[in-house]
């Protein structure tokens, strides 16, 4: 069996700040983390992914390499979206979007952006209330998750890819060329744990037989491998 997606994480300077912000937004509750720094919440899907906010001294530099994009029911429902988030700390984000475009962008309390989608959005139909994370990244890397996680290309066109889970939910999408240089470690990562009776080192070899590299650091905390995909972002691989 397969790693499976267990959080998308946030290197954060305020984690309970940004559990309570997000935790309102998204309608999910707070999860006992256990021995872990930080806070989580997660998704009321059984099958969805949590969200963990992990503390860091590290300031934002730039915009991060990918962002939320959440879901709306109708024009109504958009402006509930944004005008609960202006509330729970968020503010409006200019990233040069033109003022016929439909999408809001806001961050967050600790300046991580992400967009609150218009009605009607087909791509994102059916998916949850957060849409898609929408990454900067390559065909390659959009290749390398769909077989790590097993999760099924949902789109693969002008070198720009999306996979979902086949439960459905959330999508993961890399826009393809050009992709802005990397600097610094990201904010936002995935973490993955194995099924139980899966070989860690087995595992950890299939990802690089895809395309992985593990790091220089090689063992974090908890038992975690810290590795790099194709494009050189972060993730951990724990049991």
């Amino acid at each position: 069996m397969t790693s499976q997606l267990f959080a998308i994480s946030f290197n954060a300077t305020r984690p309970s700040d940004l559990a309570r912000f997000w935790s309102g937004l998204l309608g999910w509750e707070p999860a006992d983390d256990g021995p872990h720094d930080g806070a989580a919440i997660a998704s009321p899907d059984k099958s969805g992914f949590r969200i963990r906010f992990l503390p860091s001294e590290e300031p934002k530099n730039g915009r991060n390499r990918a962002h939320f994009d959440l879901t709306s029911a109708s024009p109504e429902d958009q402006r509930r979206t944004v005008a609960r988030a202006l509330e729970l700390g968020g503010e409006h984000f200019d990233v040069g979007q033109l003022p016929e475009e439909e999408h809001v962008v806001l961050a967050d309390p600790d300046g991580n952006e992400f967009c609150v989608i218009e009605a009607g959005n087909k791509f994102l139909a059916d998916t949850g209330v957060i849409g898609a994370l929408a990454c900067d990244g390559t065909q390659e890397v959009g290749y390398f998750w769909s077989e790590a996680l097993q999760w099924p290309l949902v789109w693969d066109q002008d070198q720009e890819t999306a996979i979902q889970s086949p439960d459905g939910g959330t999508k993961i999408t890399w826009g393809g060329p050009p992709v802005a240089p990397k600097t610094g470690a990201n904010r936002l990562f995935f973490e993955l744990t194995l099924p139980a009776g899966t070989e860690r080192e087995a595992e950890v070899d299939r990802l690089v037989s895809l395309g992985a590299t593990r790091t220089s650091s090689g063992e974090g905390p908890g038992d975690r491998v810290l590795m790099l995909d194709p494009d050189g972002n972060e993730f951990s691989v724990q049991r």
